[in-house]
């Protein structure tokens, strides 16, 4: 490791102690990551963003914060944020061993049990870089109508990302979600689970980073990690699911939860994502 001169001052600013040396991270198409190696030994990750929309940092590391309350899922401690940065512990990554896998879903389950008073959230987010509405509501319908699928449709629709008859189907969707998706409490959710978010520790545990989170239906997180998969997810399923047993029917629900996502992705990188979404939604 070498000592960007630059970063290591922000950093030092930051957390009150010398910064020895510094590492690019590879990975990541919003923010430029780096090592810290810190004077006490610890290493940390440095987030930074030249011009992150205002609050971006901020609600990242309210989400990490509010996860962190939870006695479940591992998520970083934040050790310090600003407007265009965002420093926590860094994670050595290793092996992706089974038993990992079936503690981290007991572990998401009871992070998802810990629950919120309503749907949403006291703050909006972001979800990548896109502005992500947390208007609260008073059932999952109203708010995954209202505050997921319809902005992300009219963002994709708008750049060309959907075509009108896909468009169609998901909007004729959205009107029969409260008949097709069971009622339940609010859960603690990521928000932004795929595999690119989970971390393989050195230390055994899976870690959990980049979070969009607010408070939603619980079959929100294990649809995402379905979409984009990651390894010995069925232990990981398994292991939720006798933790804190899951409606019926959730298996064949997830595809209304990766609707999100798959929206997400169209207004992001276009390509076939559309396309997708609304195959979806022709299913339901």
């Amino acid at each position: 490791m070498t000592r960007n001169s630059a970063t290591a001052r922000k950093a030092e600013e930051l957390l009150g102690g010398p910064v020895v040396a510094t590492a690019p991270v590879a990975g990541g198409d919003i923010c430029t990551a780096t090592r810290l190696k810190l004077s006490d030994g610890r290493s940390a990750l440095m987030k930074t963003h030249v011009h992150p929309p205002p609050g971006f940092f901020a609600a990242e590391a309210r989400g990490l914060r509010w996860l962190a309350e939870a006695d479940g899922v591992a998520v970083p401690e934040v050790l310090a944020v600003d407007e265009d940065c965002l420093i926590i512990p860094f994670v050595e990554t290793g092996k992706q061993i089974p038993d990992a896998a079936v503690a981290f879903g007991r572990a998401l389950a009871r992070t998802h049990a810990t629950g919120a008073d309503t749907f949403g959230a006291a703050h909006d987010g972001f979800i990548g870089k896109l502005p992500m509405r947390n208007t609260p509501a008073d059932t999952w319908a109203e708010f995954y109508a209202t505050n997921r699928l319809l902005p992300y449709l009219k963002v994709a629709r708008d750049r060309g990302a959907i075509d009108e008859s896909g468009a169609g189907a998901i909007e004729s969707l959205v009107g029969r979600l409260g008949d097709l998706v069971p009622t339940e409490a609010p859960a603690r959710l990521h928000g932004d689970l795929w595999n690119g978010n989970v971390l393989w520790g050195t230390d055994g545990v899976i870690h959990v980073i980049d979070p969009a989170a607010y408070a939603g239906h619980r079959e929100v997180d294990l649809a995402m990690l379905s979409l984009f998969g990651m390894p010995h997810l069925p232990r990981v399923l398994d292991a939720y699911h006798e933790t804190q047993p899951l409606a019926d029917g959730w298996e064949d629900r997830l595809g209304l939860h990766q609707l999100f996502p798959l929206l997400v992705h169209a207004c992001m990188f276009g390509g076939g994502y559309g396309a997708r979404a609304a195959g979806v939604a022709a299913r339901y």
